[in-house]
Protein backbone atom coordinates (compact mmCIF):
# COMPACT_ATOMS: atom_id res chain seq x y z
CA UNK A 1 0.00 0.00 0.00
CA UNK A 2 1.72 3.39 -0.97
CA UNK A 3 0.40 7.15 -1.51
CA UNK A 4 2.29 9.06 -4.30
CA UNK A 5 2.17 12.96 -4.22
CA UNK A 6 -0.41 12.31 -7.17
CA UNK A 7 -3.04 9.99 -4.95
CA UNK A 8 -4.95 12.87 -3.27
CA UNK A 9 -6.71 15.65 -5.29
CA UNK A 10 -5.41 19.23 -3.72
CA UNK A 11 -8.07 20.31 -1.30
CA UNK A 12 -8.71 24.34 -1.24
CA UNK A 13 -7.43 26.23 1.45
CA UNK A 14 -5.15 23.03 2.68
CA UNK A 15 -1.77 24.07 3.63
CA UNK A 16 1.22 24.18 1.47
CA UNK A 17 2.91 21.30 2.84
CA UNK A 18 -0.40 18.56 3.06
CA UNK A 19 0.95 16.34 1.11
CA UNK A 20 4.78 16.08 2.19
CA UNK A 21 4.45 12.79 4.01
CA UNK A 22 3.58 11.14 0.68
CA UNK A 23 5.83 9.51 -1.86
CA UNK A 24 7.45 10.06 -4.63
CA UNK A 25 7.26 7.00 -7.46
CA UNK A 26 10.73 5.93 -6.98
CA UNK A 27 9.98 4.78 -3.31
CA UNK A 28 7.11 2.51 -5.13
CA UNK A 29 9.35 1.49 -7.72
CA UNK A 30 12.71 0.91 -5.02
CA UNK A 31 10.60 -0.91 -2.85
CA UNK A 32 9.32 -3.45 -5.59
CA UNK A 33 13.00 -3.67 -6.76
CA UNK A 34 13.94 -4.80 -2.90
CA UNK A 35 11.33 -7.54 -3.13
CA UNK A 36 12.06 -8.64 -6.19
CA UNK A 37 15.40 -9.60 -4.74
CA UNK A 38 13.50 -11.63 -2.64
CA UNK A 39 12.18 -13.94 -4.84
CA UNK A 40 8.54 -11.96 -4.37
CA UNK A 41 6.01 -10.65 -6.70
CA UNK A 42 3.72 -7.54 -6.01
CA UNK A 43 0.35 -6.25 -6.52
CA UNK A 44 -0.11 -2.30 -6.04
CA UNK A 45 -2.98 -1.20 -4.49
CA UNK A 46 -3.22 2.82 -4.13
CA UNK A 47 -3.71 3.57 -0.13
CA UNK A 48 -6.25 3.06 2.50
CA UNK A 49 -9.45 3.44 0.22
CA UNK A 50 -8.33 1.26 -2.19
CA UNK A 51 -7.63 -1.15 -0.06
CA UNK A 52 -10.72 -1.05 1.62
CA UNK A 53 -12.30 -1.49 -1.68
CA UNK A 54 -10.93 -4.98 -1.76
CA UNK A 55 -11.20 -6.02 1.82
CA UNK A 56 -14.90 -5.62 1.08
CA UNK A 57 -14.60 -7.94 -2.34
CA UNK A 58 -15.67 -11.07 -1.69
CA UNK A 59 -12.73 -12.36 -3.60
CA UNK A 60 -10.42 -11.36 -0.61
CA UNK A 61 -7.26 -8.72 -1.00
CA UNK A 62 -5.08 -10.88 -3.23
CA UNK A 63 -2.14 -11.01 -1.42
CA UNK A 64 0.44 -13.12 1.31
CA UNK A 65 1.92 -10.21 2.95
CA UNK A 66 1.40 -6.36 2.82
CA UNK A 67 3.81 -3.64 2.97
CA UNK A 68 2.37 -0.61 3.80
CA UNK A 69 3.64 3.19 3.57
CA UNK A 70 0.45 4.80 3.64
CA UNK A 71 0.16 7.97 5.97
CA UNK A 72 -3.69 8.86 5.17
CA UNK A 73 -4.81 12.09 6.40
CA UNK A 74 -6.51 14.00 8.36
CA UNK A 75 -6.35 12.67 11.97
CA UNK A 76 -3.93 11.27 14.38
CA UNK A 77 -4.61 7.57 13.61
CA UNK A 78 -4.32 8.15 10.31
CA UNK A 79 -1.38 5.74 10.02
CA UNK A 80 -3.35 3.43 11.31
CA UNK A 81 -5.97 2.74 8.58
CA UNK A 82 -4.03 0.55 6.24
CA UNK A 83 -2.69 -1.89 9.50
CA UNK A 84 -6.32 -2.04 10.80
CA UNK A 85 -7.94 -3.32 7.37
CA UNK A 86 -5.31 -5.78 7.51
CA UNK A 87 -5.75 -6.82 10.78
CA UNK A 88 -9.20 -6.91 9.95
CA UNK A 89 -8.49 -9.16 6.86
CA UNK A 90 -5.97 -11.36 8.63
CA UNK A 91 -3.11 -10.42 6.19
CA UNK A 92 0.49 -10.01 7.92
CA UNK A 93 2.22 -6.97 7.81
CA UNK A 94 6.05 -5.73 7.54
CA UNK A 95 6.20 -2.80 10.14
CA UNK A 96 4.71 -1.73 13.28
CA UNK A 97 1.17 -2.41 14.08
CA UNK A 98 -1.62 0.09 14.50
CA UNK A 99 -1.44 0.99 18.08
CA UNK A 100 2.16 2.05 17.47
CA UNK A 101 1.64 4.09 14.52
CA UNK A 102 -1.30 6.26 16.26
CA UNK A 103 1.24 6.41 19.66
CA UNK A 104 3.78 7.91 18.04
CA UNK A 105 1.98 10.26 15.71
CA UNK A 106 1.19 12.11 18.81
CA UNK A 107 4.11 13.75 19.77
CA UNK A 108 2.67 14.60 23.50
CA UNK A 109 1.94 11.29 24.07
CA UNK A 110 4.65 9.60 22.68
CA UNK A 111 7.16 11.95 24.73
CA UNK A 112 4.89 11.08 27.84
CA UNK A 113 5.43 7.35 27.30
CA UNK A 114 9.37 7.88 26.38
CA UNK A 115 9.68 10.54 29.82
CA UNK A 116 7.81 7.22 31.68
CA UNK A 117 10.23 4.98 30.51
CA UNK A 118 13.61 6.93 31.30
CA UNK A 119 14.63 8.66 27.97
CA UNK A 120 15.16 11.87 28.31
CA UNK A 121 12.50 14.51 26.64
CA UNK A 122 12.32 18.18 26.48
CA UNK A 123 10.17 19.85 29.06
CA UNK A 124 6.89 20.50 26.77
CA UNK A 125 3.20 21.26 27.18
CA UNK A 126 0.19 21.07 24.60
CA UNK A 127 -1.72 24.85 23.88
CA UNK A 128 -5.29 24.64 21.47
CA UNK A 129 -5.34 28.28 21.05
CA UNK A 130 -3.33 31.66 20.64
CA UNK A 131 -5.57 32.59 23.31
CA UNK A 132 -4.72 29.82 25.82
CA UNK A 133 -0.84 30.70 24.79
CA UNK A 134 -1.17 33.88 25.79
CA UNK A 135 -1.69 33.46 29.37
CA UNK A 136 -0.19 29.65 29.54
CA UNK A 137 2.62 28.24 32.18
CA UNK A 138 5.44 28.07 29.85
CA UNK A 139 7.14 24.86 29.87
CA UNK A 140 10.67 26.35 29.48
CA UNK A 141 12.17 29.74 28.93
CA UNK A 142 12.09 31.48 25.24
CA UNK A 143 13.48 30.28 23.15
CA UNK A 144 11.03 27.70 22.31
CA UNK A 145 9.83 25.44 19.75
CA UNK A 146 6.07 25.07 18.20
CA UNK A 147 4.77 22.50 15.83
CA UNK A 148 1.79 20.58 15.20
CA UNK A 149 0.84 17.61 18.23
CA UNK A 150 0.36 14.73 14.96
CA UNK A 151 2.52 15.43 11.77
CA UNK A 152 5.44 13.54 10.43
CA UNK A 153 7.63 15.16 7.92
CA UNK A 154 8.11 18.53 9.45
CA UNK A 155 4.87 19.33 8.16
CA UNK A 156 3.88 22.80 9.67
CA UNK A 157 7.35 23.76 11.07
CA UNK A 158 8.82 27.49 9.65
CA UNK A 159 11.25 29.61 10.97
CA UNK A 160 8.73 31.03 12.84
CA UNK A 161 8.22 27.89 14.76
CA UNK A 162 11.13 28.78 16.85
CA UNK A 163 10.06 31.68 18.93
CA UNK A 164 11.48 34.09 21.40
CA UNK A 165 8.72 36.01 23.16
CA UNK A 166 5.07 35.57 24.17
CA UNK A 167 3.78 37.63 21.20
CA UNK A 168 5.54 35.07 18.62
CA UNK A 169 4.10 32.39 21.16
CA UNK A 170 0.67 33.49 20.96
CA UNK A 171 1.26 34.12 16.87
CA UNK A 172 2.84 30.88 15.93
CA UNK A 173 0.27 28.68 18.21
CA UNK A 174 -2.76 30.29 16.26
CA UNK A 175 -0.84 29.38 12.97
CA UNK A 176 -0.33 26.03 13.94
CA UNK A 177 -3.91 25.09 15.57
CA UNK A 178 -5.65 27.44 12.47
CA UNK A 179 -4.04 25.70 9.15
CA UNK A 180 -3.94 22.27 10.63
CA UNK A 181 -6.71 22.13 12.95
CA UNK A 182 -4.83 20.14 15.80
CA UNK A 183 -3.32 21.32 19.23
CA UNK A 184 0.45 22.91 19.15
CA UNK A 185 3.07 21.17 21.05
CA UNK A 186 5.14 23.89 22.49
CA UNK A 187 8.44 22.76 23.72
CA UNK A 188 12.13 23.96 24.97
CA UNK A 189 14.13 24.89 21.69
CA UNK A 190 17.09 22.62 22.02
CA UNK A 191 20.23 24.44 20.33
CA UNK A 192 22.49 21.49 19.81
CA UNK A 193 23.01 19.14 16.97
CA UNK A 194 20.38 16.78 15.84
CA UNK A 195 21.38 12.71 15.08
CA UNK A 196 18.98 10.80 13.51
CA UNK A 197 19.17 6.55 14.30
CA UNK A 198 17.52 3.88 12.01
CA UNK A 199 16.82 0.43 13.39
CA UNK A 200 16.07 -2.06 11.79
CA UNK A 201 15.37 -6.10 12.69
CA UNK A 202 13.96 -7.55 15.15
CA UNK A 203 15.76 -10.85 17.73
CA UNK A 204 17.35 -8.55 18.66
CA UNK A 205 17.31 -5.11 16.69
CA UNK A 206 20.17 -3.27 14.98
CA UNK A 207 21.04 0.58 15.16
CA UNK A 208 22.92 1.76 11.72
CA UNK A 209 25.18 4.07 11.87
CA UNK A 210 24.18 7.47 13.32
CA UNK A 211 23.80 10.67 11.00
CA UNK A 212 23.80 14.08 11.87
CA UNK A 213 21.62 16.11 10.02
CA UNK A 214 22.01 19.94 9.03
CA UNK A 215 20.89 22.86 10.81
CA UNK A 216 20.18 26.51 9.19
CA UNK A 217 23.14 28.49 10.44
CA UNK A 218 20.51 31.64 11.98
CA UNK A 219 17.82 29.63 13.75
CA UNK A 220 19.21 25.98 14.34
CA UNK A 221 16.32 24.56 12.85
CA UNK A 222 16.75 21.75 10.70
CA UNK A 223 17.05 22.04 7.13
CA UNK A 224 15.08 18.96 6.27
CA UNK A 225 12.63 20.21 8.41
CA UNK A 226 12.23 23.96 6.37
CA UNK A 227 12.15 22.09 3.12
CA UNK A 228 8.35 22.73 2.56
CA UNK A 229 8.82 26.52 3.58
CA UNK A 230 9.65 27.84 -0.06
CA UNK A 231 12.71 27.90 -2.71
CA UNK A 232 16.04 29.97 -0.55
CA UNK A 233 19.52 29.25 -0.63
CA UNK A 234 19.30 28.75 3.51
CA UNK A 235 22.75 29.18 5.24
CA UNK A 236 23.77 25.66 7.05
CA UNK A 237 25.76 24.53 9.94
CA UNK A 238 26.73 21.05 11.28
CA UNK A 239 28.07 22.06 14.59
CA UNK A 240 28.43 18.47 16.33
CA UNK A 241 31.34 16.27 16.44
CA UNK A 242 29.85 12.67 16.37
CA UNK A 243 32.49 10.88 18.77
CA UNK A 244 32.44 7.31 19.10
CA UNK A 245 31.03 7.32 22.43
CA UNK A 246 28.57 10.09 21.64
CA UNK A 247 27.45 7.37 19.18
CA UNK A 248 27.40 4.54 21.10
CA UNK A 249 25.13 6.49 23.43
CA UNK A 250 22.64 7.31 20.66
CA UNK A 251 22.64 4.21 19.70
CA UNK A 252 21.40 2.98 22.89
CA UNK A 253 18.67 4.89 23.30
CA UNK A 254 17.33 4.45 20.10
CA UNK A 255 17.23 0.80 20.58
CA UNK A 256 15.55 1.42 23.30
CA UNK A 257 12.97 3.43 22.30
CA UNK A 258 12.22 0.96 19.47
CA UNK A 259 11.81 -1.48 22.39
CA UNK A 260 9.45 0.93 24.13
CA UNK A 261 7.16 1.57 21.64
CA UNK A 262 7.10 -1.94 20.35
CA UNK A 263 8.31 -0.84 16.69
CA UNK A 264 8.14 -3.89 14.29
CA UNK A 265 11.62 -4.41 11.22
CA UNK A 266 12.01 -0.39 10.90
CA UNK A 267 11.95 2.52 12.66
CA UNK A 268 13.58 5.82 12.65
CA UNK A 269 14.32 7.96 15.87
CA UNK A 270 15.70 11.31 16.17
CA UNK A 271 17.11 12.91 18.46
CA UNK A 272 19.17 16.41 19.44
CA UNK A 273 21.68 17.78 22.03
CA UNK A 274 20.08 20.57 24.52
CA UNK A 275 22.78 23.30 25.82
CA UNK A 276 24.82 21.29 28.11
CA UNK A 277 25.08 18.52 25.48
CA UNK A 278 22.94 15.74 26.77
CA UNK A 279 21.14 13.51 24.26
CA UNK A 280 17.16 14.38 24.21
CA UNK A 281 14.64 12.33 22.16
CA UNK A 282 12.91 14.14 19.29
CA UNK A 283 10.58 11.54 18.01
CA UNK A 284 10.45 7.97 16.99
CA UNK A 285 8.81 7.34 13.25
CA UNK A 286 8.03 3.79 12.41
CA UNK A 287 6.55 4.51 9.16
CA UNK A 288 9.96 6.43 7.18
CA UNK A 289 10.70 7.03 4.04
CA UNK A 290 12.21 4.86 1.73
CA UNK A 291 12.79 7.49 -0.68
CA UNK A 292 15.90 7.18 -2.56
CA UNK A 293 17.38 10.14 -1.19
CA UNK A 294 16.69 9.92 2.55
CA UNK A 295 18.25 7.84 5.06
CA UNK A 296 17.98 4.23 3.72
CA UNK A 297 19.44 5.83 0.93
CA UNK A 298 22.29 7.13 2.24
CA UNK A 299 22.86 4.47 4.49
CA UNK A 300 23.28 2.30 1.14
CA UNK A 301 25.61 4.55 -0.01
CA UNK A 302 28.16 4.85 2.76
CA UNK A 303 27.77 0.48 2.55
CA UNK A 304 28.75 1.09 -0.45
CA UNK A 305 25.70 -0.70 -2.14
CA UNK A 306 22.40 0.19 -3.90
CA UNK A 307 19.41 1.27 -1.91
CA UNK A 308 17.09 -1.81 -2.74
CA UNK A 309 19.63 -4.80 -1.68
CA UNK A 310 19.85 -2.47 1.94
CA UNK A 311 16.01 -3.02 1.74
CA UNK A 312 15.96 -6.80 0.66
CA UNK A 313 18.25 -7.71 3.71
CA UNK A 314 15.28 -5.47 5.76
CA UNK A 315 12.22 -6.64 4.29
CA UNK A 316 13.93 -10.49 4.42
CA UNK A 317 14.34 -9.68 8.00
CA UNK A 318 10.82 -8.84 8.33
CA UNK A 319 9.78 -12.07 6.74
CA UNK A 320 11.27 -14.05 9.00
CA UNK A 321 9.73 -12.81 12.14
CA UNK A 322 6.33 -12.75 10.11
CA UNK A 323 6.73 -17.10 9.64
CA UNK A 324 7.53 -16.74 5.47
CA UNK A 325 10.77 -18.54 4.30
CA UNK A 326 12.05 -16.50 1.20
CA UNK A 327 11.56 -17.50 -1.86
CA UNK A 328 13.73 -19.24 -4.02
Amino acid sequence: MYETFETYAPVSGAPSDAHAEFEPWETVEILEAALFRLGLSSVRVEGPYSLLERASASQGLGFDVALNISEGFGGRNREAWAPVLLEMAGVPYWGSDALTLSLTLDKAWANDRARAAGIPVAPQCVMNSGAAAGEARLPAPFPLFVKPRWEGSAKGIRVSSRVENREALVNEVSRVTETYAQPALVEAFLPGAEYTVMVTGHSPPRAFPVLQRALERDSRIGLHALAHSGARDWEHTSPGELTPALEKELAKWALLVFDVFECRDFARVDFRLDQGGQVTFLEVNPLPTFAPDGTFGILAELEGRSTDALLADVLGEGLKRLGFTQAE
